[in-house]
């Protein structure tokens, strides 16, 4: 899947120029903006320019975002119309080539090469992204992969967390996760210290102050 979505980013610049050459008995379809194309991909013109374009893709995508709004309009009364949302490339994009959800592409990089390789490029992603709409940096990315591996993958589970409780110190959310992701390897004594701490930054934080109570009733060691 990646490799499509990375084919048809590098279609994308090359193929508004043709089409400008209707299929025979079509009529002819405004060029988008190259420029503004690019610009949501978050790259140059020669990022596409400079590999072989992948038209029929570029047609395809640029096709479907000219169908979604036709369909927008449709749907939307004609008082409206005006405020009717529009799609176009940035409405996925936002800046980056390929338009994966945050969570999405530390998961598989932690499967594929490690919890430190995960870490390494969550945080390049953060220091170039951060501020942008690119990506998710709130806490519950990094929690939500946690909870997602934790049962398979404790200690990178842990890894990630306390890559989370660093960023976000204060989330007692994070350190609820951590606390999780400590039991899944029966390391009760570290849940314990860390629901501890999830309770005793947010007192209200019914469902870590209950697991507390519960695994210091059964401590197991």
């Amino acid at each position: 899947m990646a490799k499509i979505s990375s084919l048809i980013t590098l279609a994308l610049c090359a193929a508004t120029q043709l089409l400008a050459q209707p299929q025979p008995g079509q009529p002819r379809q405004p060029l988008p903006n190259m420029q503004l194309i690019a610009e949501s991909l978050g790259v140059q013109c020669e990022y596409c320019h400079s590999a072989a374009p992948k038209k029929d893709i570029a047609r395809q995508m640029i096709a479907m975002t000219r169908e979604i709004n036709a369909r927008v309009d449709a749907a939307t009364p004609r008082e409206s119309a005006n405020s009717a949302a529009r799609v176009d490339c940035v409405t996925c994009h936002r800046g980056v080539p390929v338009p994966k959800p945050l969570a999405e592409i530390v998961a598989q990089t932690t499967v594929k090469e490690g919890v430190a390789a995960a870490i390494t490029q969550y945080r390049d992603l953060r220091t170039k992204y951060y501020g942008r709409a690119a990506y998710d940096f709130g806490e519950n990315t990094l929690i939500s992969v946690s909870q997602r591996i934790a049962n398979s993958r404790p200690n990178d589970a842990i890894e990630l967390m306390k890559l989370n409780t660093e960023l976000f110190p204060t989330s007692s959310q994070s350190w609820a996760a951590l606390a999780y992701a400590y039991t899944r390897k029966v390391d009760d004594t570290s849940a314990i210290a860390a629901l501890q701490k999830a309770v005793e930054l947010d007192p209200t934080n019914s469902v870590a102050r209950g697991q507390l109570e519960q695994l210091q009733s059964y401590h197991r060691r």
